[in-house]
């Protein structure tokens, strides 16, 4: 798979333009991910020397992306005036809904091929729940 990931927020604690601490496991699950034949796109909001310290602290702790900001590596960046939309499998951001969440899920998520719904399925090892119209979830209210 094409794996983008975010930096701030995601690999390292939300400080921008600082970098700020590793978020714990981070860079160990992605280097696996790595080995396991998934190739990653460090998708960050950074730019110019911001964006080199970032690709330079991952570089220092054994992690090198396949690409940068773009789909594939040499592909030329056009201005930056407008959004980079990327071409990916699968997206890790802290801004996900929900937020992120813990790089163990993460891997296991990637690593066996799961949705969210159906990795916490098999954690709390429940039946699917039941679908039901937009209307009666906001409504609390059965439509029958």
């Amino acid at each position: 798979m094409y794996i983008a990931v975010d930096f701030d927020g995601t690999i390292v604690e939300h400080k921008y333009p600082s970098i700020g601490k590793e978020i714990p496991f981070a860079v160990m699950t992605l280097k696996k991910l790595q080995k396991e034949g998934h190739q990653l796109i460090l998708w960050s909001v950074r730019e110019g020397e911001l964006l080199d310290e970032a690709v330079e602290w991952c570089k220092e702790r054994g992690l090198e992306f396949y690409s940068v900001n773009r789909d594939h590596p040499g592909e030329g960046m056009e201005p930056t005036d407008g959004a980079r939309k990327l071409c990916a499998d699968m997206f890790i951001d802290d801004r996900n809904v929900g937020g992120i969440p813990d790089w163990g899920v993460i891997y296991q998520v990637v690593h066996d091929g799961l949705t969210y719904a159906e990795y916490y399925r098999r954690l709390f090892n429940s039946q699917p729940l039941e679908k039901s119209s937009f209307w009666s979830r906001l409504t609390g209210k059965s439509e029958r």
